[in-house]
């Protein structure tokens, strides 16, 4: 396939979820990470689709599971990777994170060069949060 021209891309417009419990991932996307509740489709009783703003124009799109589905599993196709939240202070994020009560591994420096620390949501799905280094590899590659 050929590549004539190339794709601009601004960062992470949004990242869907499902989730299991819709209050209990409000809870802690809102009121532990931070994220701010911004609208939703469907009735206010039972919404299909729950927007959240991480930052300006970088959002969450949370779908709530039928009443009684069990929690995020590969095999059902339900699952993905993880979501990367690019931290200008690890160490502080993670402390802010456990005061607010989430299990969050000890930050480490990962194999690109930058610390990385890692958590998952109330229905497993993993998170990494990353401090970019001045000398990782993806600075490294900005500069080529």
């Amino acid at each position: 396939m050929q590549m004539d021209k190339q794709i601009v891309y601004n960062g992470i417009g949004h990242v869907a979820f499902n989730c299991s419990d819709l209050d209990v991932s409000l809870d802690f996307y809102c009121n532990k990470m931070g994220f701010e509740r911004i609208m939703h489709l469907g009735p206010d009783s039972a919404p299909w689709l729950v927007y959240l703003r991480i930052v300006h124009g970088v959002y969450m799109e949370l779908f709530p599971f039928p009443k009684g589905a069990k929690k995020c599993d590969d095999g059902a196709g339900r699952c993905y990777s993880h979501l990367c939240l690019d931290v200008p202070d690890i160490f502080a994020a993670v402390s802010v994170l456990r005061s607010r009560g989430v299990e969050v591994e000890d930050p480490h420096m990962g194999g690109d060069g930058n610390y990385q620390a890692w958590l998952a949501d109330p229905d497993g799905n993993r998170m990494e949060l990353m401090q970019m280094m001045p000398d990782s590899m993806q600075r490294k590659a900005d500069k080529a």
